[in-house]
């Protein structure tokens, strides 16, 4: 047999069995966990699990973000970086880095699971300022509350159920309470239109340039609409409000998507106007976009 090599042949045949061992070794090595994002800082958060409440996920360019969907879950959405908010429940799958940092290759979560995280955020910082309020009306008044034990001890009682139920959500949630609102603006619009006024432009950029400057920043971009009409179509509105804000961040203001939460569509939620009147729909008709400051990097 002309050609016939025995030791070629087994020098391949042992060859193909070693690359059939490293991929179905590299296969093997994907880990896969569950939890709950603690916080989030740019391409990395941290995530707590049953076996490790503090793990460190790495996010790049060729990490996936999902959501499933259907009775099943069986299928899945690509969505935005950005929605990947702190009190979310993940899955995430990965291969650690030489730091033990699990280096994200998809990361997916419930539909449900993300507005629930996203109405806590919404509800978190307006909490913690009422709760700072009360304090501090407190810590002013404590002199001549002294004289009145009895009402001071019924106070004291209120303002410590209150910071109890903000520290169990806290606690749920992560850390959301270690950001703070560095600045604001709202932007207001017509009845029925959802396009921003240009007049608003200069303003957006200004307040993303000043977002810019500081460390550990976020942008918060909330999105409402008047009660007048029907539930649906107001809640369409509130979202495409505060998606054409967001399309101002990115593509004008050129903000990383790291650095943006999840646009929140808020619906007819926290009315903030006489919805009796004219004036009063107009200051409902917004959009609210709020600079976040990571509170210790702040070193507050």
């Amino acid at each position: 047999m002309s050609g016939y090599h025995p030791f070629r042949i087994t020098y391949l045949g042992v060859l193909s069995l070693v690359v059939f061992a490293l991929n179905t070794s590299t296969a093997a090595d994907t880990i896969k966990v569950e939890g709950l994002i603690k916080a989030r800082d740019g391409n990395t958060m941290i995530v707590e699990t049953s076996e490790a409440p503090n793990l460190v996920v790495v996010l790049n360019d060729d990490t996936e973000v999902g959501q499933v969907q259907g009775v099943l879950k069986a299928h899945r959405k690509n969505m935005s970086m950005a929605a990947l908010i702190p009190g979310l429940k993940v899955k995430v799958e990965g291969n650690y880095n030489s730091e033990n940092q699990l280096v994200a290759k998809l990361v997916k979560f419930k539909g449900n699971d993300l507005e629930e995280a996203q109405t806590i955020q919404a509800g978190m910082h307006e909490s913690k300022e009422q709760l700072k309020k009360q304090q501090a009306e407190l810590e002013k008044h404590n002199e001549a509350l002294q004289a009145q034990q009895a009402q001071l001890t019924e106070q004291q009682a209120k303002i410590a159920a209150n910071k109890a139920a903000i520290d169990a959500a806290v606690a749920r949630f992560g850390q959301l309470d270690d950001y703070y609102i560095f600045d604001e603006l709202t932007i207001y619009f017509a009845n029925g239109k959802v396009k921003v006024d240009p007049k608003y432009t200069p303003q957006i950029l200004a307040l993303a340039d000043k977002a810019k400057k500081i460390n550990g920043y976020m942008i918060e971009v909330k999105g409402y609409a008047s009660s007048v009409g029907s539930t649906a179509v107001n809640q369409k509105l509130s979202e495409d409000r505060a998606n054409n804000v967001t399309q101002i961040l990115l593509q004008q203001a050129h903000l990383p998507l790291t650095r943006m939460l999840a646009p929140g569509a808020m619906g007819e939620s926290e009315q903030v106007g006489n919805e009796k009147t004219k004036e009063g729909e107009a200051e409902n008709r917004r959009v609210v976009v709020r600079v976040l400051q990571n509170k210790a990097i702040a070193g507050i």
